[in-house]
Order: C-alpha cells, then sequence, then structure tokens
C-alpha cells in the first residue's frame, strides 16, 4: 500500500478479528501503537493512518489468518483521500459532507 504499511499478526490460528480472545485485541492494539510511534518517530512526513482488518470472503478477506493493515499516510499520497476506508467499495469514496 504505502511504504511502511504492517501487518499485525497474532500467533494463535484463527480466522479473523472477531475470533480472537480479549486478551489477544488488547495485545494486538498495543502493537498496534507501538509501531504507530515507531513510524512517527523515524519518518516525520506520516501525518495519518489508516487501520484495518477484513473479516469474511464478502469484506475481502483472502487469507484467513486474522491480520491488522496499519498503514501510514503522507500528506499528498493520493489527490483526495477524503473518506478513507470508504473506498473499498466502489462510488463510495467521495461523497458531500
Amino acid at each position: 500500500m504505502t511504504d511502511g504499511h504492517t501487518l499485525i499478526i497474532p500467533r494463535r490460528h484463527v480466522a479473523d478479528y472477531f475470533d480472537l480472545h480479549q486478551p489477544e485485541r488488547n495485545a494486538v492494539e498495543s502493537l498496534v501503537q507501538d509501531c504507530r510511534a515507531n513510524m512517527i518517530q523515524t519518518d516525520k512526513a506520516i501525518d495519518g493512518f489508516n487501520i484495518g482488518a477484513n473479516a469474511g470472503q464478502s469484506a475481502g478477506q483472502t487469507v484467513f489468518h486474522v491480520h491488522v493493515h496499519l498503514i501510514p499516510r503522507r500528506t499528498g499520497d493520493m489527490e483526495e483521500p477524503k473518506g478513507g476506508v470508504r473506498g473499498v467499495i466502489p462510488g463510495k469514496r467521495v461523497y458531500q459532507a
């Protein structure tokens, strides 16, 4: 996706995010925070993030072992970022708000 795109992958094999136990979700969140802090310290151009997990085939999941995407964003890395993760559904990214 972008330079620095990171996958957070729990050790225990479960299909998707909703199969994780709460302590595992807590560990994923802690690692997301640690990775974010490291990224913004090492790359001052990063000024935003997308965080996502696909859960289920209809949501676009193709690897059925839970993983969370941490995607660093930089001003100007795309023409119109408005709508963020809504862009996974054609025609939904751009909207009036």
